[in-house]
């Protein structure tokens, strides 16, 4: 799969295209990159084209001016779409779904549909506790600290039991870099506590369909219940024998569920 670049706003984009048809934009969540989503490209290259972007400071993407902003990577993701793919479906993970909403919600005329998967529109004080270790941590991505936190955030994440663990954590090193793009992540998120996307879901005019996964601890049921309870009209799934880190878990149901949301 070769990799793109394109300049939009401050940044120097990563991207990589698969596969033939209406256009799928992938967006990974915090502390990884495209590759996330490298089997489903492949997968739903039949029916789809899918672009898979590396956020702002994370893989082969440039950090910018970070303002540590949700409506700076909003911003990215629309100007992506302009710039790029036009009006698409945008498919977000985490972080990549709360920036698939905001988009939605800011410019229904380019997002067609959001598929979100283990997404928060708000965020409780643990949270915010949880983001401002992690940002002290990562002043040292290279700290011992640090990737101790990161290898038992991504245990966390995962209901198996994996063999390739240490594999996993370190692409999820390599994704974070420096930590300039990691951290301002971290504060667009955090910042939803004190201001939460939720009242701004009312503005999507397009459809959404809400993923959940069973034995998801980050973004556990009563995340996507406040999705739902703000989206009526969203259509809502479930990943089974899966954690926050679904498509780690349970890749083949991911791909599956994410085909009868595209093609339904």
């Amino acid at each position: 799969m070769e990799m793109n670049r394109t300049t939009i706003n401050d940044i120097d984009v990563a991207y990589t295209v698969e596969g033939t048809g209406d256009p799928v934009v992938f967006i990974h969540g915090l502390a990884e990159d495209l590759s996330t989503w490298r089997g489903q490209q492949r997968a739903l290259g039949d029916r789809f084209r899918g672009f898979a972007c590396d956020l702002r400071g994370h893989g082969g993407t440039s950090p910018g001016r970070c303002d540590g902003t949700l409506a700076q990577l909003g911003g990215d993701l629309l100007a992506f779409l302009e710039r790029v793919t036009g009006p698409a479906v945008v498919v977000g993970f985490s972080l990549g779904g709360t920036i698939a909403l905001w988009a939605a919600a800011e410019r229904p005329e380019l997002v067609r549909q959001s598929i979100v998967l283990g997404t928060s529109s708000v965020v409780g004080r643990s949270a915010v506790q949880f983001y401002q270790d992690r940002i002290a941590q990562a002043a040292d991505t290279g700290s011992a600290e640090f990737r101790a936190a990161m290898r038992a955030d991504t245990q966390a994440g995962l209901f198996k039991a994996h063999e390739s663990l240490d594999r996993i954590v370190a692409a999820r090193l390599s994704a974070v870099g420096d930590g300039r793009g990691y951290v301002n992540a971290a504060r667009a998120m955090m910042g939803l506590h004190a201001e939460p996307l939720t009242p701004r879901l009312s503005r999507i005019e397009t459809p959404v369909v809400v993923i959940g996964a069973e034995h998801d601890r980050f973004c556990p049921q009563k995340a996507a219940s406040i999705l739902l309870d703000a989206l009526p009209g969203a259509e809502f799934m479930t990943i089974p024998d899966a954690g926050h880190l679904m498509n780690v878990d349970n890749p083949d149901a991911v791909t599956r569920a994410l085909r009868q949301a595209l093609e339904g």
